[in-house]
């Protein structure tokens, strides 16, 4: 039984490199309708990616290369850009070229086509899943579901600390869990901020008295907001000479849950690039509702998935 990883995840394992580890475990993998993974080293002048098999060299023509790409709602960037990188594919045949070399013909579109019908086709809203950072827009960041299968997540979505681009939290080629928030027409879209924790569980992680590292999120004129974790701001007075992206060092003066306010003091800021790691504080297969907020704030802040 195929598992449908996002692609990359596939192609170290032993099981991928047994089933390309000769001619006849190809052919075998081929009647067995096998998803298997190498990487792109060449994209031809009409598009045709050639893939290393290690054994033996695998073709994917164009029309095979990704879901779209033959009626024209797919771009061949989609195809050049995955040269020097793992693909998907499963084995359509084992053919013999003008050398008398076997060279395997190979099939992308059909990978993805049976990630659809198994894995995505059965997605419910509120599923948390595995996903890979494929693209990075001001508008969000697209990610891999399943075998080169993209669904967008939107910047919004990405935490409750405001960013002013998706590169501000993700790289692309970034392994993440997200949720599924909405499926429309076919189209699935992602949210992330709910697995990143409550402003309790986040707050919990500091104490009046410290001095902590953050990112300069916000400068207002009544203050700066200061990102403690990507889930968790903090509001600090207002300093001269302090500007987005700096990082800062903060002092904690006050935490107060029914406002969920932290206040701040800056101490320094610089431009030592920083980027705050995440912890799941949720770390199982489904989310129904997440609430936010603390039960004592009068502002609720809630995400519900049905």
């Amino acid at each position: 039984m195929n598992e449908y990883y996002p692609e990359g995840l596939l192609i170290g394992s032993d099981e991928n490199k047994n089933r390309l580890s000769s001619l006849t475990a190809i052919q075998k993998a081929k009647e067995d309708l096998c998803i298997l993974e190498g990487n792109v080293i060449m994209c031809d002048s009409s598009h045709n990616m050639t893939v290393d098999l290690n054994c033996m060299r695998g073709i994917i023509p164009r029309d095979e290369g990704a879901i779209g790409i033959k009626e024209g709602t797919t771009k061949d960037i989609a195809l050049i850009s995955r040269v020097g990188r793992a693909v998907c594919f499963t084995v359509k045949d084992v053919l013999i070229d003008d050398y008398g070399k076997p060279y395997a013909l190979l099939s992308r579109k059909e990978a993805q086509m049976l990630c659809i019908k198994d894995k995505i086709s059965k997605f419910c809203i509120g599923d948390v899943i595995k996903a890979k950072v494929t693209h990075l827009e001001s508008f969000g960041a697209f990610c891999d579901i399943g075998c080169g299968n993209v669904a967008l997540l939107p910047i919004d979505s990405i935490s409750v600390s405001r960013i002013s681009h998706p590169s501000d939290r993700f790289f692309v080629g970034q392994n993440i869990r997200a949720i599924i928030s909405k499926i429309e027409n076919g189209r699935i879209t992602l949210s992330h901020k709910e697995l990143l924790g409550t402003w309790e569980e986040n707050a919990r992680l500091f104490s009046v008295g410290q001095t902590v590292s953050g990112i300069v999120r916000s400068v207002e004129d009544y203050g700066v907001f200061v990102e403690l974790t990507p889930n968790l701001a903090g509001l600090a007075e207002p300093k001269d000479d302090v500007y987005v992206g700096q990082t800062a060092s903060v002092y904690i003066k006050n935490i107060i849950p029914e406002k969920m306010k932290i206040k701040l003091i800056i101490i320094d800021s610089f431009d030592k690039a920083l980027r705050k790691d995440f912890e799941y504080f949720d770390n199982g297969d489904r989310v129904n509702s997440f609430y936010y907020s603390p039960i004592e704030s009068k502002k609720q802040i809630i995400s519900e998935f049905y």
